[in-house]
């Protein structure tokens, strides 16, 4: 097994049935190495939105390592939904009152159906830190964990609250497989509503982006993201990519699949998901591992205006896509990489894993300091604990950090500490 073939199977050894240390799958049976084989792409469905009955997928992907699960503050307010679950539904990190931090002379705006004078770190709307003020607090001044409350400088007004019209009904907790109609295509996601969820006060959303082969069942069954969110009843969705030379991927410029234009799926999804559940549209993020990381960094150059914050993992900037990124506002960018994945190089370099795709990686430090050049930072990367070093000072206060795990593979990131940082950058 030579070249891209090599690289191939160990990126199905990632995201599907997994490999002994001899190259054969668990089930015994040798990997496929021709990169020519698409994986089967889902089916179309008659109508438009369908519900399904509680998708149960499997959670023995290996390959795609979930963190460490840590409890990030809780929101404190959420009440449990009073649906039955269609799925199985992890209760969450135990609500916290810790608020979370602002920078400094930036004001921080929530939707008027969010409770006020609560403890809530995404509740009452106004300054998260006077001009000259402090952004530390008494919850400590971590970069990368919660940090305390706003600074206690003068100015800061309020900004304008937006509105949210919750729906009618309320969505009951467990996973639902929906199809969407985008650009001509049926495209499948799983909805993966937590027990946190009430249906009266507009919540987070997330979108989870799979890797190359994979799929949303798959990458719901296997991302670290629920186990950190659910107790803030964070709502997420798992898309499953149009299938490509390679498998079911994500169109990001030169690499992987044609014919599809993946960022305006993204924009479908995010406004289906609205029409159903009530989601406060300054908290939308994106996250993804491998190829799903690819397009997590591809709709903070194209999407910035939907996504307020991503955080993607195994995954850079492609030298094809740099000087097209150009987001229409500075966006916050967190990425997860290991020093030793066999897949995506640490530092970088020409990659013909997928057949007539070819793409060249930044490298991890190089997709660090592209970042902070598109989001005007200064000064040099700060150590900020956990393996993570950043930019914090940055145009309309984002942050880019590069969270580094020595040793670590073709892996997930890590919620722990992806779910804090995306947090403290909604949407101005």
């Amino acid at each position: 097994m030579h070249g891209s073939h090599l690289m191939l199977a160990l990126l199905t050894c990632a995201v599907s049935s997994g490999c002994g240390e001899d190259g054969q799958s668990n089930s015994g049976e040798p990997l496929a190495t021709d990169p020519t084989t698409p994986a089967s792409a889902p089916g179309p469905s008659s109508s438009g939105s369908t519900s399904g009955t509680g998708v149960q997928p499997s959670n023995t992907t290996p390959g795609i390592a979930p963190g460490p699960g840590g409890a990030g503050p809780g929101v404190g307010t959420s009440q449990p939904s009073s649906g039955v679950p269609t799925g199985a539904v992890s209760s969450g990190p135990t609500p916290s009152s810790n608020p979370s931090s602002g920078p400094g002379g930036t004001a921080t705006s929530m939707p008027t159906t969010t409770p006020s004078g609560s403890d809530n770190p995404m509740a009452a709307g106004g300054a998260t830190g006077g001009a000259g003020g402090s952004s530390s607090g008494p919850g400590g001044n971590s970069p990368i964990g919660a940090g305390g409350a706003g600074g206690d400088g003068a100015g800061g007004a309020p900004g304008p609250a937006p509105t949210v019209e919750c729906p009618s009904a309320a969505l009951s907790a467990g996973n639902t497989t929906h199809m969407l109609q985008s650009g001509g295509n049926n495209r499948e996601y799983v909805l993966h509503v937590p027990n946190g969820y009430s249906g009266d006060t507009p919540m987070p959303l997330i979108i989870d982006f799979h890797g190359l082969t994979g799929n949303g069942p798959g990458e719901q069954g296997s991302s670290p993201y629920p186990g950190v969110v659910d107790g803030e009843g964070v709502i997420m969705a798992f898309p499953t990519g149009l299938a490509g030379p390679s498998g079911n991927a994500w169109n990001v410029g030169p690499c992987c699949v044609d014919d599809t234009d993946d960022v305006q799926f993204a924009r479908d999804l995010v406004e289906e998901v609205k029409s159903m559940a009530c989601i406060d549209p300054k908290r939308i993020y994106a996250v993804g591992f491998s190829m799903g990381g690819g397009m997590s960094h591809y709709l903070a150059c194209h999407a910035a205006d939907v996504f307020a914050a991503v955080a993607p993992a195994a995954f850079d900037l492609a030298e094809e896509n740099q000087d097209g990124c150009t987001p229409s506002r500075p966006i916050s960018v967190m990425s997860f990489r290991g020093t030793t994945d066999p897949i995506v190089s640490y530092e970088g370099g020409y990659s013909s894993v997928v057949s007539g795709h070819p793409i060249t990686f930044l490298g991890a430090q190089n997709t660090l300091q592209k970042w902070g050049e598109i989001n005007g930072c200064t000064g040099s990367p700060e150590d900020m604990g956990d393996g993570c070093e950043g930019f914090t000072s940055c145009d309309a206060g984002v942050e880019v950090v590069l969270c580094t795990k020595q040793g670590g593979g073709h892996e997930a990131g890590d919620a722990s500490l992806g779910w804090p940082f995306l947090k403290r950058h909604p949407m101005p």
